[in-house]
């Protein structure tokens, strides 16, 4: 009962936590795009948006059913918590990954070929952003024809359940169909973001190499912000293949392990939660202008 308890606050908690943090950002970003209208800022107030509710659809209900409070959620709200957490998922390697491209391409040499796919106007990013979300919501098209709250099934029933929701028992042929495809898309995504962020370290490494040069040769030189924010998504990448990895990672031991342990399958959770809590604080961090705005103590 205690353990349930912690967990239901440390849910509660990092929840809110996030839930602050990108809202923080996202009000931030969409000031400054109006101002500059750089589809790098559309880009981050849409992974902001994207988080916000992959901690509203993961988080909030999470919390709920560790509080007992079960009954709240009906066989309609699991739908709809369940298919929106899933596009969410899909969305946030999707929108990380074009973040990833974009910058590679703004930090490209303005000789290099690469510099022609630079997008013209923010409206080219949003059709990029309304693509993945209709790419994603085809990809998890067959969840709500299979889940139901937990409480209105039999145990027979249920192949695996949210602790509030829970997924009956399908036709294995378009189970594996849907497999295929949402592999698919993870490996497409994640091999476009791991080719731009080599060619970002590597840009980078020549970028190091001339500042070297320039203070051998006792020249005053300022490091250009292309470059910092170059080194900001870099971060943020990172942090989202730690948290994917080490959820898919845990979520195969879990899914294989005999025995299924509280601890274990509580930390799977959270970690499912890291990367959308962590990245606005990372942007934060990062940002000149959001450290700036962030309230700290004077």
């Amino acid at each position: 009962m205690i353990l349930h308890l912690v967990k239901g606050i440390m849910f509660m908690f990092l929840t809110g936590l996030g839930v602050v943090g990108n809202t923080f950002v996202l009000v931030n970003y969409m000031g400054l795009f109006r101002s500059t209208m750089k589809c790098i800022h559309l880009i981050l107030i849409h992974l902001a948006f994207t988080n916000i509710i992959t901690l509203l659809t993961g988080g909030m209900p999470r919390t709920i059913s560790t509080f007992g409070m079960r009954d709240l959620i009906d066989d309609i709200t699991c739908k709809i918590v369940v298919f929106l957490s899933r596009v969410a998922r899909g969305l946030s390697i999707c929108t990380t990954s074009l973040l990833t491209v974009v910058q590679a391409i703004t930090i490209s040499p303005r000789a290099s070929r690469w510099r022609r796919l630079k997008p013209r106007s923010a409206w080219h990013i949003l059709s990029l952003l309304l693509f993945f979300w209709i790419l994603n919501s085809l990809i998890s098209m067959n969840l709500p024809f299979y889940i139901k709250n937990i409480n209105n099934m039999n145990t027979s029933q249920i192949i695996s359940h949210y602790n509030y929701c829970s997924f009956q028992s399908q036709n294995w042929i378009i189970r594996w169909i849907f497999v295929v495809f949402l592999v698919s898309r993870d490996a497409v995504f994640q091999g476009v973001m791991g080719w731009a962020s080599g060619y970002m370290v590597f840009l980078l490494h020549k970028h190091h190499q001339h500042v070297l040069h320039l203070q051998t040769s006792k020249l005053l030189y300022r490091t250009p912000p292309e470059v910092k924010a170059a080194k900001r998504v870099l971060l943020l990448m990172l942090c989202f293949l730690f948290f994917h990895w080490a959820d898919c990672f845990m979520a195969l031991y879990v899914t294989f392990s005999l025995k299924k342990n509280f601890i274990e399958v509580s930390v799977l959770k959270f970690v499912d939660l890291g990367y959308a809590v962590l990245s606005p604080f990372v942007l934060i961090h990062k940002d000149g202008h959001l450290a700036e705005c962030w309230p700290t103590e004077r």
